[in-house]
């Protein structure tokens, strides 16, 4: 049957704007999967530069939700940022010298008092001071390593080079003995803790990033 010119225009008409329709449907189903793509590569690369805030309470030593999660790795990397509330004046004015731990690892995989490495730090002499602190066989050492500056990001490093760790601040390296035998740090992590012989006077947060490299 033969359709006159009149129905066939109609039915062009119609099939041209199915057409049209199942185009922008495909348009906004394909514009919608690359802004979620998008919106989770965003979140991903957030992820991935996100900090970790330690909180130290007042008359505490401990950060809050502190732990020893394992830790096996030939370094670690990572950047820290203080802020104002590293600023602190102890009772004893002798204690101001006083190590605070930053962060690091227990190594040998044994007990950190008998085998690791962290970063200390203190307020002394109106700035913040970074060391490196270690135990090798029960014995504990620590080497002033220089300050940094507060509200800015610090590169950080602790890195295992057989008979030595390569403490790595900003880029400067300073390097100290290690006893351990163990080809890679091998441990567990030791996170922020305030002391010394006194506890935190005020509330303190240090925040840190794990990095992959410097």
């Amino acid at each position: 049957m033969k359709l006159n010119s009149h129905v066939q225009a109609a039915f062009a008409a119609l099939l041209f704007t199915g057409l049209l329709s199942c185009q922008k449907d495909m348009a906004t189903i394909t514009n919608k999967t690359s802004d979620a793509a998008t919106d989770s590569a965003v979140k991903r690369a957030n992820a991935a530069n996100a900090f970790t805030t330690y909180t130290i309470r007042a008359g505490q030593h401990y950060c809050v939700g502190n732990s020893y999660p394992s830790f096996e790795a030939p370094a670690l990397y990572f950047t820290v940022q203080f802020d104002s509330s590293a600023i602190y004046q102890s009772k004893n004015p002798q204690n101001q010298h006083d190590e605070n731990k930053l962060y690091g690892f227990s190594d040998n995989n044994s007990l950190h008092h008998q085998y690791s490495a962290r970063f200390g730090w203190r307020w002394c002499n109106n700035e913040l001071e970074l060391s490196a602190y270690t135990y090798n066989k029960g014995v504990r050492s620590d080497k002033v390593l220089g300050a940094v500056p507060i509200g800015v990001e610090n590169k950080c490093a602790i890195i295992v080079r057989g008979d030595h760790y390569d403490f790595v601040v900003n880029g400067v390296i300073t390097s100290v003995p290690r006893a351990s035998k163990t080809v890679k740090a091998k441990g567990y992590n030791l996170l922020p803790y305030f002391g010394g012989d006194e506890v935190a006077p005020h509330t303190v947060t240090i925040k840190i990033r794990e990095d992959k490299s410097l």
